[in-house]
């Protein structure tokens, strides 16, 4: 398992072409425990524009985020992972991150920039289908799971990694809950309200 950080801070990575929709349930919920959420660019106070057109201005570069400083690295989807590389030193930071024993969640696109980068070739993992990763020529063919979500533990002094596919931002949220041991007893009721609907399960939440 991956060494707990210090900090109760979480990075989201931000940059233009982001998926707004795949990264709301864990940034709200991580807020609502405690964490302070910072966003990451390519440069602090250079704005980004999202798939929705929203303008995001990150609070800090790229190039000054230590996984020190951080208790997780979030790498939502982008289209951008998809038309090049101009999107791999945030992949780099992650492996960056592993190295350094703090976890790092990836999904969509985002999950293609870990295949380039090497990340997914030793460790079990999903994305949207397989073959989207295939397309990379990433040699992690093996360890690919048909699972909305999954947590890959870090061996001895590496982070665990979390890795979901674009249509499951609530799984990928409470692999990330997990991972940071938020809401411990009440993961199932908050993934059961959100993900399934049950109304018994807003009662457990909030009891």
């Amino acid at each position: 398992m991956g060494t707990e950080s210090d900090t109760k801070t979480v990075h989201l990575a931000v940059y233009d072409t982001l998926a707004d929709w795949e990264t709301g349930h864990a940034t709200a919920w991580l807020a609502r425990a405690g964490y302070t959420i910072r966003t990451v660019g390519p440069v602090a106070g250079e704005p980004v524009t999202t798939l929705a057109g929203i303008r995001i201005v990150p609070d800090l570069a790229l190039a000054d985020l230590a996984p020190g400083d951080s208790a997780l690295l979030i790498l939502p989807g982008a289209e951008k992972y998809d038309e090049g590389d101009d999107l791999a030193p945030f992949t780099a930071k992650a492996r960056a991150f592993l190295d350094a024993g703090v976890p790092v969640a990836a999904i969509c696109g985002a999950t293609a920039g870990l295949a380039k980068e090497g990340l997914l070739d030793d460790r079990p993992h999903t994305s949207a289908v397989s073959f989207y990763l295939d397309a990379t020529g990433y040699k992690g063919g093996e360890h690919y799971t048909d699972a909305d979500a999954v947590t890959a533990p870090g061996a001895a002094g590496t982070g665990d990694l979390v890795t979901a596919g674009p249509t499951e931002p609530v799984a990928f949220a409470r692999e990330i809950f997990a991972v940071l041991g938020a809401y411990e007893g009440k993961r199932d009721a908050w993934y059961r309200l959100f993900h399934d609907s049950d109304p018994a399960a807003f009662a457990e939440l909030n009891s």
